[in-house]
């Protein structure tokens, strides 16, 4: 009796907790989840193996892929996470493991919007106005380019806590998206926000943008990392390339 198909699903999005929701009752499956460990007490797919922290680089990876027998791999990571990306594809290319990469598309701008875009946190950094009253949601690592603007006011979101206490000119959040289109306007509103800083993310957080949209606030875009091939866009285009794969 042949066995089942090893699937390590590259985790940490939305999209891959559906894909491994989508797959988890396949009794021809044995799936595998990693996280990166970034965020606490992540949700998890039932019926699906959970392995959280990183490889340690290509070696790392190489060899888990082989201890695992890992058949197939799907790198549904977050578009900002081009390190993991690329680290896969040169590792399963080098041990003949075919690699399936789901990457959501991007954020477009709409008529109204005003976003400046940059390539980097740094830029992001270095071209806010002074005194600019800013909403950063670009997650809580990559601050200090940005606490060195003292000339500044931030307000960070965050899902897990930040230690910024000794910077007065801050304000922190933690909360956990989704968010309404009526929370955020009401959140610029009260903080006076003028600038949002965020990253094309793409996926169902776009009501940030509609909100600085509807409040004139100039939005600081920074752009995805230099685009990786993605064989799917959408969980059921992925869900129909495994299916062929496994024939």
């Amino acid at each position: 009796m042949p066995e089942p198909t090893r699937l390590l699903v590259l985790g940490g999005t939305a999209e891959a907790r559906a894909l491994c929701n989508a797959l988890a009752g396949d009794p021809w499956l044995n799936i595998t989840m990693s996280l990166a460990g970034v965020t606490s007490a992540p949700s998890l797919p039932e019926g699906v193996s959970a392995r959280t922290g990183g490889f340690g680089g290509a070696g790392g990876l190489s060899s888990y892929l082989r201890n695992a027998q890992t058949d197939l791999v799907i790198d549904a990571t977050h578009p900002y996470a081009a390190i993991m990306s690329k680290t896969a594809g040169a590792v399963c290319a080098k041990a003949g493991i075919p690699l399936l990469r789901l990457e959501r598309p991007a954020w477009s701008s709409e008529d109204g919007d005003v976003w400046h875009h940059v390539g980097s946190i740094m830029e992001a950094a270095s071209v806010l106005a002074p005194s600019a009253n800013v909403l950063l949601t670009t997650g809580r690592k990559e601050l200090a380019p940005f606490l060195a603007r003292t000339d500044c006011r931030f307000v960070i979101r965050t899902i897990e806590p930040v230690d910024v206490n000794d910077f007065a000119y801050v304000t922190t959040i933690e909360a956990r998206p989704p968010f309404s289109l009526e929370d955020e306007i009401a959140l610029m509103s009260a903080h006076e926000i003028d600038t949002l800083v965020t990253k094309n993310a793409g996926g169902a957080g776009r009501a940030k943008l509609d909100a600085a949209r509807q409040s004139r606030v100039r939005v600081i875009m920074i752009d995805r990392p230099p685009e990786l091939a993605a064989d799917a866009e959408t969980v059921d285009e992925m869900l129909h390339l495994i299916a062929r794969h496994l024939g």
